[in-house]
């Protein structure tokens, strides 16, 4: 049995790290070891290439085992500032070299030393080379908060028996890598040229300019010289026709609609490289004369001192900094540098400084905020839990970005579908990423409403996603549930924070700028979402609310219906899933309009959520509900098979009678549960897609975006089931089950391939395609594999937060805070900075803190065995009256500007 903490896998170990945060020490040799090779078409990345998140509200690093570091940056359109691709001499940098004149060490793997050390942090990589009785550690990390900015931390120590004079070389590239949909979509079409080669060459229609940065550093911009004829020409053609195509589907168009919107960024922010803590030594530009032919292990560059040159050959430019020192035996010194970009509103010398104040503390200050304002269990005996809740809360954060067109921060989906199909999306994913944050920090969840609110188009359709700069994208989705995710967070937020005068702020609509631009007050576009659901979405002749060409499941149809069929589905087609969650999605939503005073559209949103109610609970099936209508010809699927999305909702939604309910939760434990190590299985039974092999992604594969609601569903009917579901979905479960797969140890894909799969516990890629080259049923020419980029994907880390609140049975209501906890211990503390509850065997403690005053009824649900006992109850600290019924407990408290409503339920 192994020693590492649980969850750690094959590749390293889970620690704790010297600021009292969980680490991943990567141990894997991964140049060597054939488990660290995962199945990738080629195209994206290496096979043996492992990836971690160094990032904060608004910058992203992109940390790969190989010792370099990507930057993410959003404002005009998401990209990498630092390519990687070192065929074309092109390095991402994020690295150093330390040198004696005769030694070398380097952080990038495996350096020339004897030991190298990778230690993948709460918002820090940390390198440490050692050898020849010389140390570079290296910490890169981004400072909690919202500066665009990274700081690299090399602590460089001597020990030797006798002094030495060393050179450190700090080096960032800055070639963009533009996650261009555009060429995304030439690519798609092009037979000749890849995508990645297709957004490289965007580069040479950059210029690159360098200028000094005081003694300190180095400042690059580039110049946009236009597009050659060619390239106008070849595109205008691909536009016409790929609008031609989306316009009959989803209303995407090709060609801006406002001239602040483009697919790529033509403008892009100045970088910047400082030496922070003293002047430099030498500075160059020149990544081409620095590595020369040689081994970016041992560049020539390094043999002499750099001087002060600004100039590139062959057309690349880079960022080299020198600095020079003395240390004595034994002694050691740290470095500092900054690397980051300059956005709209913010200026170089004013964010320098800010950092250059208190250089040895920043890291500890940045770790020491990570710590607060998060979700957190303590459950006594499972430590693990509790380091993943933190995990999760920084990964999740982290992603953070910033979208400049919008102007609001942004929690991309990530994965595969920002960092190589190159599109935010879809619109559903950041609104259920938000979630938690109505728990931590509204100020979040306020933004990703907003930014949707941006996106909603005149007719109340919201698009399925967006790619550079305020583009809609060009897509085959026009999913039918977009309205609802909508309609659940907003609900969810205002109800928890009590925040009612949201409902009356005022926000543009799409297309935000130009004559077009509309403004809409909150609520009003909240009714929008509602009628565009109720009267344009509509519902079929089963009274189910309509599929279109698919939900949430973007596979039902497309992939699953033959292609000729699609038409008569999309005008036929009813979704259970849609209804169900519709159930709960509308009264929620009443509730709201209950709290504003609206009684009238309360009682219209009640009315809707009934009707739909009633039609789920029409197609039960004997064990479960049915899926999807699909047509006359087609009819019903999920009649034999069991497929998982609608079934929860049919729980949470009050769809499912209790006889229902009981054989319901029998049939998807005993159908998809128990078999599968790794939390439930979208269907029962592996099915034959021409777009997914059997076992893998909406063929039967593991979906913690779905799963996340199964938990909630489960901990209404079986706690201990409940609590099970919710460990299975962790990332320890997933490590123990699969510890050969790297990715699902710190990070993870949207879907898991399930036991069904001779590839289990991986994710999507089809064997057939990579052996016998023949075209994507997807993607066509451009070769897509999830196993590509298998991390940074915000649904395991967003899901395992918001479910388990919903394990404590918190829900909001118009009148205060409703408490059931369903966890299976007899003492245990939920934390977060909105609510908290405390279980232990004298009663429970809690909190309320909504950000406007008032007073609230707070109910909770107690223990069986805690029913029959006698009890006092205390209010801020002072006896109150409450009310019993049955096992519930209700009484009415208030909190103030500053100040928490605080209770105690005693048992004498």
């Amino acid at each position: 049995m192994s020693s590492k903490p649980r969850g750690s896998g094959y590749f390293g170990e889970w620690i704790t790290d010297p600021f009292g945060l969980p680490a991943y020490r990567y141990t894997c040799d991964h140049e060597h070891d054939p488990k660290a090779v995962s199945p990738v078409t080629g195209l994206w990345r290496p096979p043996n290439e492992h990836l971690h998140q160094v990032g904060n509200d608004r910058i992203i690093g992109v940390a790969s085992n190989y010792g370099h570091v990507q930057v993410r940056q959003d404002e005009g359109g998401p990209k990498f500032l630092n390519d990687q691709d070192p065929a074309k001499g092109v390095h991402a940098g994020g690295f150093g070299y330390l040198t004696d004149g005769e030694t070398v060490l380097s952080t990038v793997y495996p350096s020339h030393g004897d030991s190298f050390e990778r230690i993948f942090g709460v918002g820090y990589y940390q390198k440490v080379v050692a050898g020849a009785d010389l140390v570079a550690d290296q910490v890169i990390f981004a400072p909690f908060g919202d500066d665009p900015i990274l700081i690299s931390q090399v602590t460089i120590t001597n020990n030797r028996p006798a002094p030495v004079d060393l050179r450190w070389v700090e080096y960032w590239g800055c070639e963009m890598y533009q996650f261009s949909y555009k060429a995304f979509i030439q690519g798609l079409i092009s037979k000749k040229t890849s995508v990645p080669d297709l957004r490289r060459a965007i580069n040479r229609n950059f210029e690159h300019r360098f200028a000094p940065i005081g003694t300190d550093g180095i400042m690059a911009t580039k110049r946009f010289k236009g597009l050659p004829a060619g390239e106008k020409a070849q595109w205008a053609i691909t536009a016409f026709f790929m609008e031609t195509f989306f316009r009959k589907i989803s209303g995407g168009k090709v060609r801006p609609t406002v001239p602040e919107a483009s697919f790529e960024d033509l403008a892009p922010p100045p970088t910047f490289l400082v030496s922070l803590d003293a002047p430099t030594d030498g500075r160059m530009t020149d990544p081409a004369t620095f590595f020369g032919a040689g081994s970016v292990l041992d560049p020539p560059g390094l043999h002499g001192p750099l001087g002060m040159e600004f100039g590139t050959k062959a057309g690349i430019g880079g960022m080299f900094l020198e600095r020079r020192i003395h240390l004595e035996a034994g002694e050691a010194r740290t470095l500092y540098f900054a690397y980051g970009y300059l956005p709209e509103g913010f200026e170089q010398d004013a964010l320098v400084n800010k950092y250059k104040a208190n250089l040895p503390s920043l890291l500890q200050e940045s770790c020491d905020r990570w710590k607060a304002g998060r979700i957190s269990l303590d459950t006594v005996e499972d430590s693990w839990i509790d380091r993943e809740l933190l995990w999760h809360h920084y990964y999740l954060r982290g992603n953070l970005t910033y979208d400049s067109f919008f102007k609001e921060h942004i929690l991309s989906q990530g994965h595969v579908y920002q960092y190589i199909i190159g599109f935010q999306g879809a619109a559903r994913d950041p609104l259920q990423h938000a979630l938690p944050f109505i728990f931590t920090d509204p100020g979040v969840v306020q933004q990703i409403l907003r930014y949707t609110f941006k996106e909603i188009r005149a007719n109340g359709s919201i698009p399925y996603g967006l790619t550079g700069c305020g583009m809609i994208q060009p897509s085959p989705f026009a999913p039918s549930d977009l309205e609802l995710w909508l309609l659940w967070l907003a609900s969810e937020y205002i109800l928890a924070t009590r925040d009612a005068a949201f409902l009356d702020e005022e926000v543009p609509t799409y297309p935000v700028y130009g004559r077009k631009a509309r403004k809409a007050r909150v609520r009003d576009l909240l009714a929008r979402e509602f009628d565009h659901l109720v009267n344009e979405t509509g519902t079929g002749r089963h009274g189910l609310q309509r599929l279109s060409n698919g939900d949430w499941n973007d596979g039902v149809v497309h992939g699953n219906v033959p292609p000729k069929k699609v038409g008569s589905v999309t005008k036929q087609g009813e979704s259970v899933l849609n209804a169900a969650m519709a159930s709960y999605v509308l009264d929620h939503y009443a509730r709201l309009l209950t709290f504003a005073g609206d009684s009238t559209g309360a009682d219209i949103a009640k009315a809707k959520a009934t009707a739909q109610r009633e039609a789920v609970r029409a197609q039960w099936a004997g064990r479960w509900f049915r899926r999807a209508w699909l047509s006359d010809e087609l009819q019903w699927i999920g009649e034999t098979d069991l497929w998982l999305e609608p079934q929860p909702w049919a729980i949470i939604g009050g769809a499912a009678t209790a006889e229902q309910r009981a054989a319901l939760v029998q049939a998807i434990d005993a159908e998809l549960r128990q078999p599968s190590p790794i939390g439930a299985t979208l269907i029962n039974e592996a099915v034959e897609k021409r777009t997914e092999a059997p076992g893998m992604g909406t063929s039967a594969g593991v979906w913690p975006s779905i799963n996340g609601t199964l938990v909630w569903a489960l901990a209404l009917a079986d706690g201990a089931m409940a609590w099970d579901e919710w460990q299975k979905n962790t990332l320890a479960a997933h490590a123990e089950a699969y510890p050969d797969v790297w990715y699902g140890i710190w990070s993870g894909p949207d879907t898991y391939n399930s036991h069904f799969s001779p590839y289990a516990g991986q994710t999507i890629f089809t064997p057939k395609e990579m052996e016998t080259g023949a075209p994507s049923a997807w993607t066509g020419n451009v070769k897509i594999a999830w196993t590509d980029f298998p991390v940074m994907n915000m649904h395991p880390h967003a899901w395992p937060l918001y479910s388990l609140a919903k394990l404590l049975g918190i829900s909001f209501t118009e009148e205060g805070l409703e408490l059931a906890p369903a966890l299976p211990f007899e003492e245990f503390t939920f934390s977060s900075p909105l609510v908290g509850l405390q279980k232990t065997a004298g009663g429970y403690k809690g909190w309320y803190a909504p950000a406007v005053a008032g007073t609230w009824k707070v109910s909770i649900t107690l223990s069986e065995d805690s029913v029959e006992r006698s009890m006092t109850v205390m209010v801020n600290g002072t006896g109150c009256e409450f009310d019993k019924q049955g096992s519930i407990i209700s009484f009415s408290g208030a909190n103030a500007t500053g100040r928490r409503l605080e209770w105690e339920i005693n048992f004498d």
